[in-house]
């Protein structure tokens, strides 16, 4: 379960009495109500990071810092490029793996109320919470869909004994809010994403993590000890959406409000209205393409107060 919290960012009065305010409702997830994000320290800003060595081939694209340490090789950076910055073997690298270590420990020492799966969990909807197999995982009959039920805050956490894998074109799917920020995989030996596969999440390997021609990665490939293989791969290090927050109110000389709404481009708002802030009606779901955005209410003009609230769904 989540608990929702309203908070009031502030109230503005115009016009002679109209008292405007702007709520913000933000999810804030329970440390009871499921698992908490595993902390990664200074490897968060890693897209790549290994052990012993990263190699490329083709036109791999790492969006975010890329690594390795103690091992010093990181070759086929050019053709391949890097957004971030390449550690090779530097203090940075290292400290890096050591935090690494650190949240690798920390995902595989999760044991509250686990759910076991084994094998193949391809073609499956799994919910937020902690998976565990004793074994091997695979998608590889079907796309695997993670659906956080509208929780943004959502954590899915993935431990195995030995190996994950996928077979190509095989896909993992956010759905219901979910964030690739909030997934992890924590793998006993190695990881192997097959070709043209589509995969969300962060993967801590004890060994090495391999993405085949093509693959793309919406998270970060992290191992400990061996290397980090790709071929014309695209990784791109997750992040946190931007929750919405309510900038300068304006009310014109017509009635209509202007709102100013700071958010995460790309992601779909609710953004609801209330006299009252007791009952809500939802006003517009707008897909903001830039941050500022701004939206005009036009139906306040016999409005004597009104509140306002924005958020995720």
């Amino acid at each position: 379960m989540k608990n929702m919290a309203l908070r009031v960012n502030g109230t503005k009065r115009i016009l002679g009495g109209l008292v405007l305010a702007a709520a913000l409702r933000l999810a804030c997830h329970q440390a009871t109500a499921g698992e908490a994000p595993v902390p990664l320290g200074s490897a968060a800003t890693f897209a790549v990071l290994a052990g012993a060595a990263v190699t490329s081939t083709g036109g791999t694209t790492v969006y975010g810092d890329l690594g390795a340490g103690p091992g010093t090789a990181v070759d086929g950076f050019p053709p391949g490029t890097v957004s971030g910055t390449v550690h090779a073997g530097d203090l940075v690298a290292t400290q890096a793996e050591a935090d690494l270590t650190t949240a690798y420990n920390a995902a595989a020492g999760r044991t509250l109320a686990f759910i076991t799966v084994a094998g193949n969990i391809g073609g499956q909807t799994l919910v937020p919470g902690l998976y565990k197999s004793m074994s091997s995982l695979a998608i590889s009959s079907g796309d695997l869909t993670l659906d956080a039920q509208g929780d943004a805050n959502a954590v899915f956490i993935f431990q195995m004994a030995s190996t994950l894998t996928t077979t190509a074109g095989r896909q993992v799917i956010l759905s219901g809010g979910a964030r690739a920020a909030n997934v992890y995989w924590q793998v006993g030996s190695s990881a192997t994403l097959g070709t043209a596969t589509i995969f969300k999440g962060t993967i801590m390997a004890q060994i090495s993590i391999t993405l085949q021609t093509g693959a793309t990665l919406h998270g970060r490939a992290l191992a400990r000890i061996g290397a980090v293989t790709l071929d014309a791969n695209a990784i791109t290090l997750p992040s946190l959406p931007e929750p919405p927050r309510f900038g300068p109110i304006y009310r014109a000389s017509n009635g209509s409000v202007t709102l100013v709404i700071t958010n995460t481009p790309g992601l779909a708002l609710t953004l609801q209205t209330s006299a009252n802030l007791t009952s809500w009606t939802t006003l517009a779901t707008p897909t903001p393409a830039v941050s500022p955005d701004t939206f005009t209410d036009t139906t306040t003009a016999t409005e004597p107060q009104r509140f306002y609230r924005a958020f995720y769904p």
